[in-house]
C-alpha cells in the first residue's frame, strides 16, 4: 500500500491573508500612534548615528563589495553612501540596532519594532529617488505603525524564543509585509511574499544567549529586514508563493520549527503596539534590566565610596530576566556585557551612568566590575512575573539592596516602570528628544542638527517632507 500525497493546493493560511489585508488596506487614524512613530523615527535613526563610533558596527557597513555603489540608490544616514536597497537596508537596520538602544516590545516574544525601519527607509528613499513612487516621511510613518503592528501583535501569545528561534524572524516578515504593499503590491503578491517570509524559517537564538553571546545580535536585524525587501522585490518580479507555508503538515512552519502549534493573534491588527510600544531613554541596556539599572543609579550616592565594604547585593527581578540576562563567569565582548544584569547593575553602582562605553574592553577591565559582579545574587519574584505578562500592567520590574560587611544595609530600591514605559510618557518624550539631539552632535555638524531638530519638532511639515529630501539632510 502506498501513500498518495494530494498535490492539490490549498487556501493560503488565515493569517497570510489576515497579515496581507492588513499591510494593504489599513491607515492610521490614532494621533497617539502618529505622534509615537514621529518619535520613533527621531530615537531609531539618533540611535543609528551613535553607533557609528563604533568600529565594531562599522566594519559591516558601506558596499557589500568595495566599489558597488548606486546612483539614486538609498541613503545610509551619517554617511555618504547610496546603495541599492537590500544593502542599504542592512546597513540602516545593524546600525540602528548596534547599541540596543532603541524601541523594545515585550510579550510572550520580545524584540525591537523599529528595526522594520531599515528596510523601510531604504525602500522609501530608493523609490523616491528613482521617481517610482512620491514617498513622504508620512508614509513613512504609517508603515512603522503597521510594521510594529504585525510583529507585536505576533509576538502576544506566540513565543518563538521558547523553540530556540531569534525574534528578528518577526521583523523578515513584518517588513515582507509592508514593503511589498509599499511597492504598489497586489494582495496575492503581498501573501506570496509572506509565504516565502515565513518558509524561510528562523535563526537560532544561540548569539544572544551564554555562552554564545556575541555581536551577530546587533546585525541579525539587519539581516532579517533587508531579506525583508528581497523577498519582496521578488514578489513583485513574479516568484510564486507556497500557501500552507505555516501549516503543512509535516512540512510547514508550525510542524517543522513550532512543535505543531498554530500562531495565535490574541487581538486584530490596529496601532495597539505603536502605542504601548517601549523607549530607552536613559542607558543602553538590554530591556529586561532597564529598572534594576535605574534602582543602581538611585543607590549610587549611598554605595560609591563603599564598594569595598559590600557584602553581597541582592537583585530582586522576573522570569524572564533570569532565563535571559542572568550571567556569571567571564564575558567575552560588549555584546556579552550588555546582555548580563549583574554587569549592568554593577556599573550603575560604580560610576553613576551607564553608556555604550562602559561595554568597551577599558572599562569591563576595572576589578570593582567583576568584584562586584561575583557578590550578586539574582531573586525571581514571582509577583514581578505576574505583572511582566499581564496585558493591563506590563511592568518590567527591579528591585536592587546591597548589604555592607558590617550588617548595615540600603534600602530595598524597586522600579516597576522604566522610564520609557507608555505609563511614563509624559516623562520620557522631553527625554527622547534631548537623546536625540545628542546622537545627531555625535555625528553631524551643528548647522545640520539644527535644520533637523527644527524639522523634527514640527510634526505637520515633517510628515508632508519628501523621503529623499530628509535623508539628504543625513549626509556626511
Amino acid at each position: 500500500m502506498t501513500n498518495t500525497s494530494s498535490n492539490i493546493r490549498p487556501a493560503p493560511d488565515q493569517i497570510l491573508t489576515d497579515i496581507a489585508d492588513y499591510a494593504l488596506n489599513y491607515m492610521p487614524t490614532s494621533q497617539e500612534a502618529l505622534d509615537t512613530a514621529r518619535y520613533c523615527l527621531m530615537d531609531t535613526i539618533g540611535c543609528g548615528l551613535l553607533a557609528l563610533r563604533y568600529p565594531e558596527c562599522t566594519k559591516h557597513l558601506g558596499p557589500i563589495v568595495p566599489g558597488a555603489i548606486l546612483e539614486n540608490g538609498a541613503r545610509v544616514p551619517g554617511t555618504d553612501w547610496q546603495l541599492e536597497p537590500v544593502h542599504a537596508a542592512f546597513n540602516i537596520g545593524a546600525m540602528i540596532r548596534w547599541l540596543d538602544y532603541n524601541d523594545t516590545w515585550l510579550a510572550a516574544e520580545w524584540g525591537h519594532p523599529s528595526d522594520n525601519l531599515g528596510g523601510i527607509l531604504a525602500l522609501a528613499d530608493y523609490l523616491s529617488r528613482t521617481k517610482q513612487k512620491t514617498l513622504t516621511i508620512g508614509d513613512i510613518l504609517n508603515a512603522m505603525i503597521r510594521a510594529h503592528e504585525i510583529q507585536g501583535v505576533l509576538a502576544l501569545e506566540n513565543s518563538f524564543n521558547r523553540v530556540g528561534l531569534d525574534h528578528v524572524l518577526l521583523v523578515r516578515v513584518a517588513t515582507t509585509a509592508v514593503a511589498t504593499a509599499m511597492l504598489g503590491a497586489s494582495r496575492e503578491q503581498i501573501i506570496n511574499a509572506l509565504s516565502n517570509a515565513w518558509t524561510d524559517g528562523g535563526a537560532l537564538r544561540l548569539y544572544r544567549h551564554a555562552p554564545n553571546t556575541g555581536p551577530r545580535k546587533s546585525w541579525a536585524a539587519g539581516d532579517a529586514t533587508s531579506r525583508g525587501v528581497r523577498l519582496a522585490l521578488m514578489a513583485m518580479q513574479g516568484e510564486m508563493g507556497y500557501p500552507s507555508a505555516l501549516s503543512a503538515k509535516g512540512w510547514g512552519f508550525y510542524d517543522v520549527l513550532f512543535r505543531g502549534k498554530p500562531l495565535s493573534l490574541r487581538r486584530p491588527f490596529g496601532s495597539y503596539v505603536m502605542e504601548n510600544v517601549l523607549f530607552k531613554l536613559s542607558f543602553p541596556a538590554e530591556f529586561h534590566a532597564q529598572t534594576a539599572v535605574e534602582c543602581a543609579l538611585q543607590l549610587y550616592p549611598e554605595v560609591k565610596d563603599r564598594l569595598d565594604e559590600v557584602e553581597r547585593v541582592v537583585l530582586t527581578t522576573q522570569e524572564s530576566t533570569v532565563r535571559i540576562i542572568d550571567k556569571t563567569g567571564p564575558l567575552h565582548n560588549p555584546a556579552d556585557r550588555d546582555h548580563c544584569i549583574q554587569y549592568m547593575t554593577a556599573i550603575g553602582l560604580i560610576f553613576g551612568e551607564l553608556t555604550a562605553d562602559h561595554y568597551e574592553d577599558a572599562v569591563a577591565k576595572d576589578p570593582r566590575v567583576d568584584g562586584l559582579r561575583e557578590k550578586m545574587i539574582v531573586i525571581e519574584d514571582a509577583r514581578y512575573s505576574r505583572d511582566y505578562l499581564d496585558p493591563d500592567k506590563r511592568s518590567i520590574a527591579n528591585a536592587v539592596q546591597v548589604f555592607f560587611k558590617d550588617h548595615s544595609a540600603t534600602d530595598k530600591v524597586i522600579v516597576e516602570y522604566p522610564i520609557g514605559h507608555r505609563r511614563r510618557r509624559a516623562e520620557g518624550m522631553p527625554l527622547l528628544v534631548k537623546k536625540f539631539e545628542a546622537n545627531l552632535a555625535s555625528r553631524l555638524a551643528p548647522a545640520q542638527c539644527r535644520k533637523i531638530m527644527d524639522l523634527c519638532n514640527d510634526a505637520k511639515t515633517l510628515q508632508s517632507t519628501a523621503v529623499d529630501k530628509f535623508m539628504d539632510m543625513f549626509v556626511v
